[in-house]
C-alpha cells in the first residue's frame, strides 16, 4: 500500500497484480506452491482459495485510492501452464472465482482485470482462450509483441506487419468480445533489442501509438518498459536489458523522446475515430488459432488490405451475417481471407 501512496505522490496511476505471475522473463509463484507438496495453481481448490483471498485483502486494502486504475488478477498468467497443466473449463472457473474475489475486495471502484501473453489468441488449443481475454473482466488487455511468432524477424522491423501490429491486436480483441463497445487497453507493447534495432525504435513507437490510436474503444497505450535493466544484474535474457525508455543510468532515451511527442500530439489534438466499415472474417478453431498469429493466413490477409489503406475490422465467421453485431459495430462490408 505505501507503495502505491509513493506513487500518487509522483503522479503515477496504478494497476495492482495480485499473483504476479510473469515478469521480465521469470515466473513468480506463491513461493508456498513450489515446496515438496507442490499445488497447481490453477486447479487445486485449497490455491485458489488463498489466491482468492489475497485479492480479496489487497482489494479492501486498495479501495478508495485515487490513484488506483485498479486490481489486475496477475501478470500474463498463462505463462505458468508449463508447469500447472490446465484446461479451457478450469482457466474460466479459475478466472470467473478470482475475478469475482477481486471484485468484492474492491467495491464498485476502480477496474478488475487479467491478462495473458500471446499464446492466448494465437496458440492451438492454448487453454487460455481469446474469448476468456474479451469477455472476462472489465476490459480486454493485449501485450501484442514483435518477437510473438517471431513477428520482427519474419517481416522486419519497419515492416507494416510490425508497425500495425497494436492496432491489429485490438481488432482481434473486438472480435472475440461479445460487447461491442467493450473497451481494449494495449497493455504491454515495446521495442526490443534485436528485434527492433535502436535506430529504429522512435519511428516505432511513434507508429505503434498513431496506428492504435485509430482503433474505437481503444482505453490505453501503457509501454513497457520505462528503465533499461542494470547489466550488473546477471541471467536475464538480452532483450530485458534494453526495452527502457531510459537507460539504466535515468538518461532519457531517444524512443522516449520519440514517445513524449507522439502522446503530447494525440493530447493536444484528439482524432475523430471512425467507424471500420469492412470487416475480415476470421476462420478458425481452438486447434488452428495460429492462422491469426504472424505467419498466419488470416494474419497477413489482414495486413494485405491494410497496405491498401483499408482499415480492416475482424469479424468471427459465426458473426459474418449477423446484422445486428454488424450494425452495432458499423461494418457494412465482410470479405472473406483469401
Amino acid at each position: 500500500m505505501r507503495l502505491v501512496d509513493l506513487a500518487a505522490e509522483t503522479g503515477l496511476d496504478v494497476l495492482v497484480d495480485g499473483v504476479q505471475g510473469h515478469l521480465s522473463s521469470f515466473d513468480f509463484y506463491p513461493e508456498w506452491t513450489r515446496s515438496w507438496h507442490h499445488r497447481n495453481v490453477f486447479t487445486d481448490p485449497e490455491a485458489i482459495e488463498a489466491q482468492s483471498e489475497l485479492l480479496r485483502t489487497l482489494g479492501r486494502a486498495l479501495a478508495g485510492r485515487p490513484n488506483l486504475i485498479g486490481l489486475q488478477l496477475g501478470n500474463e498468467l498463462n505463462n505458468l501452464v508449463e508447469h500447472n497443466p490446465v484446461t479451457v473449463r478450469e482457466v474460466d472457473h479459475y478466472l470467473d472465482t478470482l475475478l469475482a474475489a477481486a471484485r468484492e475486495g474492491l467495491g464498485t471502484g476502480g477496474l478488475v482485470t487479467h491478462s495473458a501473453f500471446d499464446a492466448a489468441w494465437y496458440g492451438d488449443d492454448h487453454p487460455f482462450t481469446p474469448g476468456a481475454s474479451a469477455r472476462k473482466g472489465d476490459l480486454t488487455t493485449v501485450h501484442p509483441w514483435v518477437f510473438s511468432g517471431d513477428c520482427a524477424r519474419r517481416y522486419g522491423p519497419r515492416s507494416p506487419q510490425v508497425l500495425h501490429l497494436a492496432e491489429y491486436g485490438v481488432e482481434l480483441a473486438k472480435a472475440y468480445a461479445q460487447d461491442p463497445g467493450r473497451p481494449v487497453w494495449v497493455q504491454e507493447t515495446g521495442a526490443p533489442e534485436p528485434h527492433i534495432p535502436a535506430a529504429d525504435a522512435p519511428e516505432f513507437a511513434r507508429a505503434t501509438l498513431l496506428n492504435a490510436a485509430g482503433c474505437a474503444g481503444l482505453w490505453g497505450v501503457t509501454w513497457w518498459c520505462s528503465h533499461d535493466v542494470d547489466r550488473s544484474l546477471a541471467d536475464y535474457p538480452e532483450l530485458e536489458y534494453t526495452l527502457g525508455l531510459f537507460d539504466s543510468s535515468g538518461r532519457a532515451k531517444p524512443i522516449a523522446d520519440a514517445l513524449a511527442g507522439t502522446v503530447a500530439e494525440l493530447r493536444a489534438e484528439p482524432r475523430a475515430v471512425p467507424a471500420r466499415e469492412t470487416a475480415l472474417v476470421l476462420e478458425c478453431t481452438p486447434a488452428t488459432r495460429s492462422v491469426s498469429g504472424p505467419g498466419g493466413t488470416f494474419f497477413e490477409a489482414w495486413m494485405r488490405l491494410r497496405e491498401k489503406g483499408v482499415r480492416p475490422a475482424v469479424v468471427l465467421a459465426e458473426q459474418g451475417e449477423d446484422a445486428a453485431h454488424l450494425t452495432a459495430r458499423g461494418i457494412t462490408e465482410v470479405v472473406r481471407a483469401s
